[in-house]
């Protein structure tokens, strides 16, 4: 997907989630996940195979929807049904069902704030901050996490700057940054601390964010700084950077006499206070 800009986030509505991401400007969403809201119905995948196959096929119309790579619940991203929001509003006349009338007000609201956001960054910042607080994360934690937003960011761009592709090849790069600085993959991450869907760095208390944020800033300061080019000259700036917060890690276990890589996650909530120390 040359030229395009993900971005990849789940959005509630009545307490279903729905992925959504962003995609040439503008939100696309699982239409598996709205079929799901929707219907309750136990197979929503099949449930939207047969509005496919009954509205769009066999009428011969035009796919309104797009493939993208969408995070599953085992924590691996797969090819996606997704459609934007005018999609979305076609394939739910499809659907019987009361919810209909107020997930359409739904969409509209989250389509609306997509087009602030995009006139004004800012607001998407203010929002993401405001969702933390409202979760109950600590004052303290939501900065480092935002400014560990930030710094991703910035890495990813560089990425993309110089060669890499999105999705396989950002993965590549992020497990050998981890593993060079916490010993384990994200994936391995996610097990120990029993996360499922969740973002990880949702659920990293202080030393294993700024930690996170250390081998960011440091391999993208790398990449500058040699003109690195390609995946391979990559993955060894990673390594790096990876290794220079791995080394303070150590250092830090050593004076503690204990590891900073914890089970603890934000699912618990007796670990609210836990993520803020």
């Amino acid at each position: 997907m040359e030229g395009e800009i993900q971005s990849h986030r789940v959005a509630l509505f009545k307490g279903k989630m729905i992925r959504k991401t962003i995609y040439n400007k503008e939100w696309w969403f699982s239409v598996v996940d709205v079929v799901a809201a929707l219907t309750e119905s136990p197979t929503p995948r099949q449930y939207w195979g047969k509005i496919k196959q009954r509205e769009f096929i066999d009428l011969q119309l035009s796919p309104i929807w797009v493939q993208l790579k969408l995070e599953s619940s085992d924590g691996k991203k797969y090819e996606t049904d997704c459609a934007n929001t005018e999609g979305i509003f076609r394939i739910i006349q499809s659907i019987p069902s009361p919810k209909v009338e107020p997930f359409k007000r739904w969409l509209a609201k989250v389509g609306y704030e997509r087009i602030q956001e995009i006139e004004n960054p800012e607001l998407a910042t203010k929002r993401t901050r405001m969702l933390y607080k409202l979760k109950g994360y600590p004052e303290d934690w939501i900065e480092k996490r935002m400014r560990g937003i930030a710094l991703r960011e910035e890495l990813t761009d560089e990425w993309k700057k110089r060669g890499a592709e999105k999705d396989r090849e950002y993965e590549i790069l992020t497990a050998e940054i981890s593993k060079a600085t916490f010993g384990i993959t994200p994936s391995e991450y996610k097990k120990l601390k029993g996360l499922k869907r969740e973002n990880l760095r949702d659920h990293m208390g202080d030393f294993e964010l700024i930690l996170t944020m250390l081998r960011e800033r440091t391999t993208t300061e790398i990449h500058r700084t040699k003109d690195s080019q390609c995946i391979s000259r990559l993955k060894d700036d990673a390594r790096v950077g990876g290794q220079i917060a791995g080394t303070a890690r150590k250092q830090i276990e050593r004076k503690l006499g204990k590891s900073i890589i914890s089970r603890d996650n934000f699912l618990k909530g007796k670990n609210q206070k836990t993520l803020g120390k």
